[in-house]
Formats: structure tokens, C-alpha cells, sequence
């Protein structure tokens, strides 16, 4: 089904700000599917909306389906990053909440994928009508290990990780795709990786990844109104299974998924499990 032009929809939202008004265009927001119920897709770090491409056509004879690409990312408009602003999740989470306002999203679901599961939580706790799902795949709070805490890395590993970026954007890229996607035996997969992080501008990429693995949103967890899906990947070398549970733990009612997959990537690497799985919670 073709994507409908916003301009034709129906005006049914609220008077908008300025800032929620333009939002659709700003993060190259698309809209398709039918239904009365939303579904919002949300990509992870160095990627773009078409990470979603083999999920999210899945549920578009029951839902309305969104899929955007965050500031900086795909087609968004990178004339509005601000640094200031998205020095922190919460600046991707306004995004979310404005987006969602624009679209008249009430009651809907949220599907993130890696640092948008905590953007998710976030929106979800500061616009609680916005959504009553939440799927989060992959999630992790924090990537730096804290005491009894397992998040997969030492914080010199992390910041090292981040001193590559910083001085080589495209060897960080080619060197870390195979890392994230996992799946050595289809290298396809990492390539595509590859170039979605290439095609992201270096800048942009270097603040993101420092807001990302470097924040600490363990607190953003705990009992929130929506109904939670936690999706693990069984090998995944950037959010391990610990951090899935700790998860798992940290808010009330959830329910984890164990998905006999590897990677990172799910949503890529084995979108039937991640459509089964999502489609058994919704």
C-alpha cells in the first residue's frame, strides 16, 4: 500500500505547535497501513527507517504504520540538529512525544529498536496516553558495566570505542558493522550495515553515539501504563542477555522474549521471529 500523504489525511489532530506542525517532514516521517490503531517503528543508532522494511509492512493490513528517521539520520532534516538538544535521550524523546502529537497517536504502539527502546521508555513515562505498548528490541540502559551491574562493557572499552569514531568515522564503521549485526555467515548483512552508518553524517554520528552509549537511563525504567514486550536476542555482543533481564526485572509486568537469534539486529537478521513474536504480544 502506498503511503499517504499527510497533506490528504483527515485533520482530526489538535491545534499543533509550530514545533509538532513541522515535525512530520523533519524526521521524513512516512505513514501506511490501515486501521485504527498506530504502530510506530523506531530505528537504533547509525541507522534509518528502512531497518524496519521487513517488519513493518507485516502489520500494515491491521494497523496504521509509521516509520521515521531520527534527526541527522536517512532523510530527516539535518539543518535542525541541535547539539544542545540531543545531548541526551530526552531530546530524541520529544521528538517521539511531538511526532506522536502530530499524528493523533493515542493508545498506540511503539516499537524500538536498540537506544529507541530507553526513548521509548521515556516517552512513555513523560506522555503515558501516547502508547499502550511498548516493544523494546534489544534494550539496554546502560552499555557500561556498574558494580553487580552487567551491561557489557567496561567504561574504557566504551570510551575507546568512542575515540575510534571520533578519529576514523568510516574504519569505526566497517570494523563494528560485523560486530553489531553478528551473522558472519551472511556478510551482506553487515555491509548493509556498514553503508547505513557511513550514510549517516559524521558529526551527527559521533554526538549520537556519546549520547547513546554513554548515557545511564536505568532509572527511566520501572512500572509505566503501557504493556511491555522485551525482545532478546540469544547471542548479542552489544546488549547480552544479562542486560535483557535486568530489564526484564526493572519493569513490573513485562515480558521478555527470548528470540533464537543473533546480532544485534533482529528487525534484519531474523525479521519472521521478530514479526512472530511482536505479533503473538499485539
Amino acid at each position: 500500500m502506498p503511503a499517504i500523504p499527510f497533506a490528504d489525511m483527515p485533520d482530526k489532530s489538535p491545534v499543533l505547535s509550530n514545533n509538532e506542525s513541522d515535525i512530520v517532514s523533519r524526521l521524513n516521517a512516512r505513514l501506511v497501513g490501515q486501521g485504527t490503531k498506530t504502530m510506530m517503528f523506531a530505528h537504533g543508532f547509525g541507522c534509518d527507517q528502512n531497518m524496519w522494511r521487513y517488519v513493518a509492512p507485516a502489520f500494515e493490513a491491521k494497523f496504521r504504520t509509521v516509520v521515521f528517521d531520527y534527526v541527522g539520520a536517512g532523510g530527516s532534516d539535518i539543518a535542525a540538529y541541535d547539539a544542545a538538544k540531543y545531548a541526551s535521550l530526552n531530546g530524541y524523546a520529544d521528538d517521539v512525544i511531538a511526532l506522536a502529537h502530530a499524528l493523533d497517536i493515542r493508545g498506540g504502539i511503539f516499537v524500538g529498536h536498540s537506544v529507541s527502546a530507553m526513548i521509548g521508555m521515556i516517552a512513555a513515562r513523560r506522555a503515558p496516553e501516547l502508547f499502550s505498548e511498548l516493544v523494546l528490541v534489544g534494550p539496554s540502559p546502560r552499555y557500561v558495566d556498574d558494580g553487580e551491574y552487567v551491561g557489557g562493557f567496561s567504561e574504557d572499552q566504551i570510551l575507546e570505542l568512542l575515540d575510534f569514531l571520533d578519529s576514523n568515522h568510516m574504519g569505526w564503521s566497517q570494523t563494528m558493522a560485523p560486530v553489531i549485526m553478528g551473522n558472519p555467515d551472511r556478510p551482506e548483512l553487515a555491509e548493509e550495515l556498514t553503508n547505513s552508518f557511513c550514510r549517516t553524517d559524521p558529526d551527527i554520528a559521533k554526538r549520537f553515539a556519546r549520547t547513546t552509549f554513554l548515557s545511564d537511563n536505568r532509572d527511566d525504567l520501572g512500572a509505566v501504563d503501557a504493556r511491555v514486550l522485551i525482545l532478546q536476542c540469544r547471542y548479542d555482543s552489544i546488549a547480552p542477555v544479562a542486560v535483557g533481564e535486568y530489564v526484564h526485572r526493572a519493569v513490573p509486568g513485562s515480558k521478555l522474549v527470548m528470540l533464537d537469534a543473533t546480532g544485534h539486529c533482529p528487525n534484519l537478521s531474523a525479521p519472521d521471529e521478530t514479526i512472530a513474536a511482536i505479533k503473538a504480544f499485539v
